[in-house]
């Protein structure tokens, strides 16, 4: 009984739609990169860039990590752990929306990107290691990014295009 199970359960695995098969990202799955650089974003998918604009970033360099994450937690109206702030109020530095990776070996809770209450603040160097965008782009931004979701941090000189092409992303 113990080897039938055990086939079984390979056999499901294999099938399976979350089982990783192949390259991660799939050709077309949604992208998006930041780059700390000039504190922009774009969201690529299908094989063009449909979306680029200015997000805030790390008061240093070092706090905004650098890297390729994976998003692994999503929340509306996000609660402020820090200042004990609930999502929704007016006075909550995260905004509306709350899409955390997975960067530093960490679960999706302590860096991500989100929306902010301070518009004013976009463009420059200013978060504690989060990435913000203006309202209106974090809102859409959360309705075209799954959990799963590729994430790449970079700082750089680059154009989205050569960052793109690089991760097979363009087609």
């Amino acid at each position: 009984m113990g080897s039938i199970a055990l086939f079984i359960t390979t056999v499901m695995m294999m099938v399976s739609p979350i089982w990783p098969l192949g390259p991660n990202p799939l050709p077309g799955d949604p992208y998006i990169i930041v780059n700390k650089s000039n504190n922009t974003y774009a969201y690529v998918e299908e094989g063009s860039i449909k979306m680029e604009g200015q997000v805030a970033t790390g008061k240093s360099k070092d706090l905004t990590p650098e890297g390729e994450f994976t998003v692994v937690v999503k929340a509306v109206n996000p609660y402020y752990r820090k200042k004990d702030i609930p999502g929704g109020d007016p006075d909550n530095p995260l905004g509306s929306r709350w899409i955390g990776f997975d960067a530093e070996g960490t679960d999706g809770r302590i860096f991500g990107l989100h929306g902010t209450n301070r518009p004013e603040a976009i463009g420059r160097y200013i978060t504690a290691g989060c990435v913000r965008f203006p309202e209106e782009d974090i809102q859409w931004l959360y309705d075209q990014t799954p959990l799963g979701t590729k994430i790449l941090v970079m700082d750089t000189d680059r154009s989205f295009e050569q960052l793109a092409e690089e991760k097979g992303l363009l087609y």
